[in-house]
């Protein structure tokens, strides 16, 4: 799952909201800046309701990628499409094909709930403009065991860049995506690639319920 897909139940509460975020920021900051499930449950019933709902909101990430990625219906569409790119580059053995089948998954999620619920997203940067970054780094300090000064900046370049938007676009989307290849470094993707896009949107359409379902389902439109 992507941001939006995490966040888009708890739009009513900007800074858990906002915090369903932060596995993916420090992912992007430094994947050695982790922070588990464990670590965060002393704080779930804290004094400060401030820290509850940061420590509620990051776990609620953890626990979505949990199910998500377990999905039999994310595992066989990401198989898919992992063999669809690879198709049209056959000489490539690398990871790439299988890591861009997965991240197309979860962005085109993203993009179908943008296009579904129009104006929700414009919400979803409201709230993040309206949140206290600074408040989620210190608490963020105080559960990972490799401290972060980072994150605020990575906060703010997310709220003013406001790529979430750039998914309903192919052209815009490849962009975004090739962001991410370069930043793992892996081999950024070509045009045939992109011409994927179009086919891809209308499966990851069509498993939406199931994909989004915290059961592993058995379906018949696989």
């Amino acid at each position: 799952m992507n941001y939006f897909s995490h966040a888009i139940e708890f739009l009513d509460r900007p800074l858990f909201m906002a915090s369903t975020g932060v596995p993916d920021m420090l992912s992007v900051i430094d994947r050695k800046v982790r922070i588990r499930r464990k670590s965060l449950e002393p704080f779930f019933n804290d004094a400060d309701p401030a820290v509850v709902e940061v420590a509620r909101g990051i776990a609620q990430h953890l626990d979505d990628d949990r199910w998500f990625h377990a999905n039999e219906v994310f595992q066989t569409l990401n198989l898919e499409f992992s063999k669809t790119i690879r198709d049209v580059h056959p000489d490539d053995e690398s990871m790439r094909p299988w890591f861009l089948g997965h991240i197309v998954i979860e962005l085109l999620l993203d993009a179908h709930l943008t296009q579904q619920n129009p104006g929700l997203l414009e919400r979803y940067y409201e709230n993040m403009e309206a949140v206290d970054a600074m408040f989620i780094q210190r608490f963020i300090n105080r559960v990972a065991k490799r401290p972060t000064d980072d994150f605020v900046r990575l906060f703010d370049a997310f709220q003013r860049e406001q790529f979430l938007f750039d998914y309903i676009d192919d052209d815009r989307l490849a962009y975004r995506l090739n962001q991410v290849m370069k930043r793992v470094g892996l081999e950024q993707f070509d045009d045939t690639v992109i011409a994927l896009f179009s086919g891809f949107r209308e499966r990851v359409l069509t498993l939406q319920h199931e994909l989004l379902s915290p059961d592993t389902i058995q379906t018949t439109n696989i």
